[in-house]
């Protein structure tokens, strides 16, 4: 079974919903693709999980484990007694093989921003003008004839002046991706600004990212898993810094 090492990058995950927790124990447990076990997996063996399944919070720890060794060489986690890498490691490689700009230097909370940034941008490059229209009025930018381009600064400028806003993008893509690997989305309740945020963003967005993962899907099978897993996580710590609804479960 995997060993958990300290990361203070991954010790908010023991505040995080089971219901969220969940996406990430799916991804890192089945391949969405068939919906057969990963071979290389070692969670469902963990006694916690045997024990307390699906209340996630009680072994957030052997989650985290399950993550930082996926994302390791598997000869050298062995070397490691079962040890994987930091979080931050995991991370970056993952921007790298999308291409996403980052200062290495920066926090961890910054680099995830950027990979859904990355993520969102490639999305709306995609996008069909009536699409692009449905997102620029759902941001109320006024814009009449919006671009990729002008949506793409026009969600940053939000970013850098809300944390809730930060919030609300990565729930979009999030939701978007866990439709498309899981088919299903996140849950939302009690918020009628994160409920409308999420209705409005729907359409395009998940429609397109759908598409888009069958790109990312010929990366190879353990990006598959790093990938998503960066991305459950994001949004998880964003929720856990700005949403006024959550709580600890």
């Amino acid at each position: 079974m995997a060993t958990y090492r300290h990361d203070p990058d991954l010790e908010f995950l023991r505040h995080c919903h089971r219901d969220d927790l969940d996406l990430l124990v799916s991804v890192l447990i089945c391949d969405p693709k068939d919906g057969l076990a990963r071979i290389t997996e070692t969670l469902t063996y963990d006694p916690q999980y045997k024990k307390h399944k699906p209340n996630h919070p009680r072994y957030w720890d052997a989650i985290a484990a399950e993550v930082q060794t996926f994302g390791a060489n598997s000869f050298a986690t062995l070397l490691r007694w079962g040890k994987g890498v930091l979080y931050r490691e995991i991370l970056t490689v993952a921007c790298d093989k999308m291409k996403v700009n980052y200062n290495s230097k920066s926090s961890v909370e910054t680099i995830e921003m950027n990979l859904l940034m990355k993520i969102l941008e490639k999305s709306l490059e995609k996008m069909t003008p009536d699409q692009l229209k449905t997102v620029a009025e759902e941001l109320q930018t006024g814009y009449s004839n919006p671009t990729p381009e002008l949506l793409t600064m026009a969600i940053q400028a939000g970013i850098k002046t809300s944390g809730f806003a930060a919030y609300q993008m990565a729930l979009v893509v999030t939701n978007g991706v866990a439709k498309a690997l899981l088919g299903r989305g996140l849950t939302v309740a009690g918020n009628a600004m994160l409920t409308r945020t999420m209705g409005a963003f729907a359409g395009p967005v998940g429609w397109v990212l759908s598409s888009l993962w069958l790109l990312i899907d010929l990366a190879g099978p353990a990006y598959r898993v790093t990938l998503p897993s960066c991305i459950f996580i994001a949004y998880m710590r964003q929720k856990h810094l700005y949403s006024p609804e959550n709580t600890d479960v």
